[in-house]
This record gives structure tokens, sequence and C-alpha cells, in this order.
């Protein structure tokens, strides 16, 4: 090949199906390469107990009902390396969130390369990240230090910087306080007892004392639970922390490929 020889685009698929995989839900839609859903988002209850072939199974249904796609991508809870599954949170209990952890299922998910898998059944490529990994491709700028933390069923995060993805971190399970993780004190359990006044305190003392942890340039809050947060808590939080749409979990499922990551 001679410098003059003209290199041939790299063929990117036209769309891709994007699944966000919860604790009480599984959403889903495909999008093309600008992030524009070219179908209405679909919901599913995630379906419990659910063994990594059942969530093949329902990611694939879900595809049957939607618009072909010539790529997938997946978010989940959890620490995920590389397509593999190292914990996931919800998916080895019995019923769901704060139910018994079954031991059978614990070891089915432990060391699932749930990509390979979900790659064999719908024949195209697959990226599987931490649900909250995803969220954030959809919504960071790029520049500086970046955290995402998501609030749902628990607390999900990820961190970046300069648009590159840092290794994933399981914030949740770190204590806030004496007996009590980060994920059961901000999870959707309390935030239902507490009210969403005394909750949303409870996400400003939590975010003030991460400030100082990873002194970020932003930090996005997203998650279902997010547009729970009190406006006058917001506005203590200062203009350096940003409310994002839940949304961002199916919109980031295009951006995601384009991530760089330090792992």
């Amino acid at each position: 090949m001679t410098s003059s020889t003209p290199v041939a685009p790299i063929s990117r698929p036209a769309f891709t199906l994007a699944v966000d995989c919860g604790g009480g839900g599984i959403k889903a839609s495909v999008l093309d390469a600008a992030g524009t859903l070219h179908a209405p988002p679909l919901r599913v209850p995630t379906p419990y107990p659910f063994p990594p072939a059942l969530l093949v199974e329902t990611v694939a249904e879900i595809a049957a009902r939607l618009p072909p796609a010539g790529r997938l991508t997946v978010g989940m809870p959890g620490m995920i390396r590389h397509g593999v599954v190292v914990t996931t949170p919800h998916y080895v209990t019995t019923a769901g969130p704060h139910t018994r952890v079954d031991p059978a299922l614990a070891e089915l998910w432990a060391g699932c390369d749930i990509r390979a898998a979900l790659e064999r059944r719908l024949g195209i490529p697959t990226l599987v990240l931490n649900d909250a990994e995803v969220h954030g491709a959809g919504v960071i700028s790029g520049t500086g230090v970046e955290l995402v933390l998501t609030l749902g069923t628990g607390l999900g995060s990820a961190l970046f910087d300069g648009g590159v993805l840092a290794p994933h971190l399981e914030l949740s399970h770190a204590p806030i306080r004496r007996g009590t993780t980060y994920d059961s004190y901000l999870g959707d359990i309390e935030r239902a007892r507490l009210g969403d006044p005394r909750w949303s305190g409870r996400v400003r003392r939590a975010v003030e004392g991460l400030r100082p942890v990873f002194c970020w340039d932003r930090l996005y809050l997203g998650g279902g639970n997010s547009r729970r947060i009190i406006p006058q808590a917001l506005e203590r939080l200062g203009d350096d922390v940003v409310v994002v749409p839940n949304q961002a979990g199916i919109v980031g499922g295009v951006r995601a490929w384009e991530l760089r990551s330090l792992v």
C-alpha cells in the first residue's frame, strides 16, 4: 500500500441494541449511531431466580421485539471485567434485591463470561459493562475527572478521566458508617422508609463525604431515584453536581463502544 492509497473507513453497525439490566426491571431500545432511539423503550420485570442462561434468553426475547441491530450493549449491576462477571449483587438472590442469596446461583454467576454467552445466542458483537459505566458513557463530557453515581435499588458508580474509563470499584459495598454500606444507606428501601426530604439529606451527606476522595471536576447523579432529590438538597451540592436523566442508561449503549479503558 502506498501513502496515496485511500484507507477504507471503519464500518460501524447502523443500529445498537442497548439493554439496561436492573434489579427490578430490564429496559431496552435500538439506537442509531447518533444515539437516537428507533423504537419506544421496552421494559420487562427482572425475573427471579435469574441465572445467566435466563438473562441471555430474556435479552434474546427483547431483541426479537425490537428492530434488528448490528451490535449489543448490556449494562448490569456488579463488577464486570472484560465481559466476565466477578460479582453481581441481585442476580444471585432467590427473589430479587434484599432476599436470600442462593449459593447455587452465586456459583453460576461467579466467573461467568456473559459477553460470550450473549454473542453466541444473538450472533452480534457484544459489550457488557457495569450499568453505571454505560450510564456514564451517555452523559460524560470527556473532559477532566468525572464521577457518575446512580441511585436506584442501590448505588452504582463509574469514574472517568478525560473520557477514559477507570477500573470499576464497587463503592456500593464500602461502609459509610458502622455496619452500613452506601448501598443500604442510599438504596430504594431506605428512600421509601425515610421519605424524599430525609433521604435527600443522606444523598447530600454522602456526596460531601466523597468529594475529598475523588476531587472530581463534575459529578453526575443518575438512576431512577435521582429525580427524587429535593431542590433544596441539590442547591446545597454546588454547580459541579448535575442530575442526569435515567434514559442515559440506554443512550450510553452507543457511546460505550467508543470508551477507552485503563484496564
